[in-house]
């Protein structure tokens, strides 16, 4: 169960709910693998998100919201749906 004072979101995939949360950790990991160096940087290159950064931003978070999952296997609108939530919700 997410917990939203946290900034947490749940996501629903593959019979199995996940959370997902923006930690300093998942921020970190999502600016290296995207490229970008700082949060104004992040959020312009966010605008534009192909296939491969959604995978990678996704698992960023869910492990931050300790989960490893197989991300591949998650239909694409309810991650990208998830993700945005998770930016919202913790900004």
């Amino acid at each position: 169960m997410s917990n939203p004072a946290r900034g947490e979101v749940t996501l629903d995939a593959g019979g199995e709910t996940h959370t997902l949360c923006l930690t300093l950790g998942a921020l970190a990991e999502i600016e290296a693998g995207l490229g970008v160096s700082g949060f104004a940087a992040m959020a312009e290159r966010l605008k534009t998100l192909s296939a491969a950064d959604l995978s990678l931003v996704l698992a960023a978070l869910l492990r931050g919201g300790g989960t490893v999952v197989d991300v591949p296997t998650i239909d694409p609108v309810c991650a990208a749906k998830a993700v945005a939530d998770c930016f919202e919700r913790a900004l």
